[in-house]
């Protein structure tokens, strides 16, 4: 009879400067520089696809060590902060420290494994949709914060006019390279087909385009769950909690669909939706999720499906 074999788990907390090895919880623990180098030398040490990883999401400083011990054909999980911190509490965590929380991403991997989806790299272009979408909403809050700053100083008013065309310009150049980057990818008849919706958007468009390719859905439900639009529920007896998104993944993602949303809500196809939640007694930014959440939903069958978009008829 075959021997199972045990994979070797490993915790690993991230810092911009400093990663935090747990291999085993009666081990010490090892520091290791959060740099290309230290993590190539220290994955070595490791035997090729014997280990299996749970790795905190942490802005980008966790990509080089969950990139490179893939290639080496390891297991990699990576673990939401909101779940390691309920985690944390549910066992009696009273401490936050670096040391303590790759122990605990150890013990929650022992424990969880079975139940975790494993990370995979995403489709070639997506990093470069992201980042592209990321820089273009940090340009937007900085051009609304400077519009609402120097709208006071009329002595400005010239000045300002010249720095909102030159943030224009921006925009333009990455609106441009967001539509450069789907060519290159393929993807620019799925950016269509989701802009054919009405209230999409070609910024929108790329955005959703962008989550599709990051995994194989199994439907729309699980589409609109990576988007973070899906309602946490919060039950208990007779009593029923407040529904509250879960607001998981691109958090950029989800504020263009609400822009998209309030588009739709004023056009022929989409109204009615909106008005059928408004008379139902929702607030108007609950029917505006909904409507944002169907968008989703609609633009996701037509990707799937490889269709193009039939308006209703009025």
């Amino acid at each position: 009879m075959a021997m199972s074999v045990h994979p070797h788990l490993i915790g690993v907390d991230v810092s911009k400067a400093e990663l935090m090895i747990c291999q085993a919880p009666e081990q010490p623990l090892e520091s290791l520089d959060n740099e290309p180098k230290a993590i190539r030398r220290w994955l070595r040490t490791l035997p090729k696809g014997s280990a299996c990883f749970a790795v905190e999401a942490t802005n980008t400083f966790h990509l080089e060590l969950i990139e490179q011990a893939h290639r080496r054909g390891h297991t990699v999980y990576l673990i939401d902060g909101y779940r390691l911190n309920r985690y944390r509490e549910s066992v009696g965590g009273r401490a936050k420290t670096d040391a303590k929380d790759a122990r605990l991403l150890w013990r929650y991997l022992s424990r969880e494994r079975d139940d975790l989806r494993a990370w995979e790299p995403p489709a070639e272009g997506y990093r470069s949709l992201q980042q592209l979408l990321r820089r273009r909403a940090s340009l937007v809050r900085a051009k609304i914060a400077l519009q609402q700053s120097l709208s006071g100083l009329p002595e400005l008013k010239r000045w300002t006019s010249n720095l909102m065309r030159q943030l224009e310009k921006i925009d333009a150049e990455l609106q441009r390279r967001l539509r450069q980057v789907a060519q290159e990818n393929g993807w620019s008849d799925q950016v269509n087909r989701c802009q054919a919706i009405e209230g999409i958007g070609p910024i929108t468009a790329a955005a959703l385009t962008m989550a599709f390719h990051r995994g194989r859905f199994r439907g729309g439900d699980a589409f609109v769950a990576f988007l973070g639009l899906d309602v946490r529920v919060r039950d208990s007896g007779t009593m029923k909690g407040r529904r509250k998104l879960t607001k998981q993944g691109d958090p950029e993602v989800r504020r263009l669909l609400h822009l998209a949303a309030m588009r739709a809500c004023r056009t022929a196809a989409w109204a009615p939706f909106y008005q059928r939640y408004l008379e139902r007694r929702f607030t108007r930014i609950q029917a505006l999720t909904a409507l944002a959440r169907k968008l989703a939903r609609v633009a996701f069958a037509l990707m799937k499906n490889q269709s193009e978009y039939q308006p209703k008829l009025v």
